[in-house]
């Protein structure tokens, strides 16, 4: 019987993690309790016994229990209440530990990938930061919106608002758009305006320019970032419902990231009328299935080029 092309395909994704040759051959299945049978195979080139890793590799749960719990989280579920909803459908339960740890592993993993996409976007960014706090103290969300296509061009969170933390921002979304960006909106906080010299290399005199610089200043009437303040607004119905983060950095990033990535790929974005990435990453219009979550992580494992 021979192969259809959609199995032509997944077999063209595995290579031998050792020695990344894909001269191999099918050696055996691999019996999961919830994940059923694993197809193992046998390099050919360095004797090495594998499994394809889609980015559940070791893990228990299916791969649609695990991006189920993931998704109903970034929908404003509590990991005590997808628990709850999964007892009655699972006679595996996971705690509630585990979802969470599932929602900092793979919020960390797609990011990875979708930080190095490159995008088609409009001519105008917006700039702007936002307070949130973690452990009783102040933190900020600082990112950048194309005006366009309303993708989260960048993002990160940060103990503090100061010029390294925005030029880190900056620097993906300007790797992300290239040349395309010729006018960047902000607020008129003093620090952008430094950042944008060292990143797109701004300057004062306007015959060097390579952008321009609009800066609004509410309290004189110039008016508000609208798009991006509606946005902060999307960030603020999931944030609030968890009344502060509770953990490190690390992980408030990671699911700040996620909510990102949830912006991006999964919500459908009402004045578009579509996702956002629809519009600026368009060559993933068909890869990621359905379940988005599932094809972000798959596309996130495949190996570099």
């Amino acid at each position: 019987m021979k192969p259809t092309n959609k199995q032509e395909k997944e077999v063209n994704k595995i290579c031998c993690p050792k020695c990344k040759s894909k001269n191999f051959k099918k050696n055996g299945k691999r019996k999961t309790e919830n994940r059923g049978l694993i197809q193992r195979y046998l390099c050919n080139n360095c004797g090495y016994r594998f499994t394809h890793d889609e980015g559940f590799f070791r893990m228990r749960n299916h791969p649609n229990k695990i991006t189920c719990a993931i998704d109903l989280f970034y929908k404003g579920v509590s990991t005590r209440k997808v628990q709850e909803h999964f007892q009655a459908f699972y006679p595996h339960n996971s705690s509630h530990k585990s979802i969470y740890k599932w929602i900092i592993k793979y919020s960390k993993m797609i990011s990875k990938y979708t930080d190095k996409l490159k995008l088609v976007v409009g001519s105008e960014l917006q700039v702007d930061e936002q307070e949130h706090h973690r452990l009783g103290n102040k933190n900020w969300f600082i990112d950048a919106i194309d005006t366009e296509t309303r993708f989260m061009v960048s993002s990160g969170f940060y103990n503090k608002r100061g010029s390294q933390e925005i030029k880190v921002v900056l620097r993906i979304a300007k790797y992300k758009t290239e040349n395309q960006i010729t006018l960047v909106q902000t607020d008129s906080w003093m620090a952008y305006r430094k950042c944008l010299n060292k990143t797109f290399g701004l300057h004062k005199r306007k015959a060097l320019s390579k952008i321009t610089h609009r800066k609004l200043n509410a309290s004189k009437g110039d008016g508000f970032n609208c798009r991006i303040e509606r946005l902060h607004n999307t960030i603020k119905e999931r944030t609030k419902t968890i009344r502060g983060f509770h953990g490190c950095l690390d992980s408030a990033n990671a699911i700040m990231k996620g909510l990102e990535v949830h912006y991006n790929f999964i919500r459908k974005h009402q004045s578009i009328n579509c996702c956002p990435y629809e519009l600026a990453v368009p060559e993933l219009k068909d890869k990621l299935g359905v379940n988005k979550w599932l094809g972000l992580i798959e596309l996130a494992k495949l190996p570099s080029k």
